[in-house]
């Protein structure tokens, strides 16, 4: 036995000194969790996409309502070949910018107020809350009589969106800071900004980029609800128009499209966030 463990072990041996480095990136690469992980992630759409097909097949649906997946992917090369996807796809991601940026540096403001100081927490939360109870659709009729349906509106609702989860964040991850680096703060008599720097800074930094994720997502969300409501351009028109006009594989195009930029925003910021882990053990 022990002697067909060590013949064994030789061949494997020698298979992997003659593996070429093209097969040991493979075989890295199949092994390594995160590509397991991606591949697991693959088959619910994969069979999602068999069920598609096979539901049109065999007519279980119709195919005037559900189109099928071959005449979806022309649609979105139709659209691509023409210019029509990345002319709106533009403009939405520029609404994203302007509403998003608002929003955020507005969170900012509002999360460290009421985290570093309970008066204005007294003061401020209240009114927050009633905003965040209210959905982003709830204050279009309000919004088109103040500004209008131009893209005020829409960079409005974008920051509406986006301010909520990162002034909760920002809040909770300033009050979450541990009473005894305030007290060294203290101690040492350091002032406002040096305060921030060394001590609230750091502390808060983790949930500011986790808010950020909950922010861009909810932005995005937003975008394509205003888009569909209140729009003459952008990806969310585009699906309006589709609808309009019947053409239903336009519409299950343009879902695509903005599925799959909404998953690309989230996975940058997962890997900006993946980047500052343990970024608190780090400053302490």
């Amino acid at each position: 036995m022990m002697l067909k463990d060590i013949e064994l072990g030789a061949s494997k041996a020698g298979l992997e000194q003659a593996a070429s480095p093209a097969f040991k990136g493979v075989y890295r690469f199949l092994t390594n969790s995160s590509a397991i992980r991606w591949a697991a992630g693959l088959i619910f759409p994969i069979g999602l996409l068999y069920l598609w097909q096979i539901s049109v097949e065999k007519n279980w649906v119709n195919p005037l309502l559900l189109p099928a997946p071959d005449l979806v992917w022309t649609a979105l090369k139709d659209l691509y070949s023409s210019g029509e996807l990345w002319s709106n796809l533009r403009v939405s991601i520029s609404r994203i910018g302007y509403g998003f940026t608002a929003g955020i540096l507005l969170a900012l403001a509002l999360g460290l107020a009421m985290g570093l100081s309970k008066r204005v927490e007294a003061y401020l939360w209240p009114t927050f809350k009633v905003i965040n109870l209210v959905p982003v659709v709830g204050w279009i009729p309000l919004l088109i009589l103040l500004v209008g349906i131009d893209e005020a509106l829409k960079i409005i609702l974008i920051a509406k969106a986006a301010l909520v989860p990162m002034t909760i964040n920002v809040f909770k991850g300033v009050r979450n800071i541990p009473q005894q680096l305030t007290e060294v703060a203290d101690v040492y008599q350091l002032g406002p900004w040096s305060t921030f720097k060394n001590v609230v800074f750091p502390g808060a930094f983790i949930s500011f980029i986790g808010g950020l994720r909950l922010s861009l997502a909810s932005a995005w969300g937003a975008l394509v609800a205003v888009e569909l409501l209140a729009s003459s351009e952008g990806i969310g028109y585009v699906m309006v128009y589709g609808r309009q006009i019947f053409q239903l594989d336009v519409v299950m195009a343009t879902v695509i499209v903005i599925g799959l930029v909404g998953f690309a925003f989230d996975s940058v910021i997962s890997l900006v966030q993946k980047q500052f882990r343990g970024w608190n053990q780090n400053q302490s």
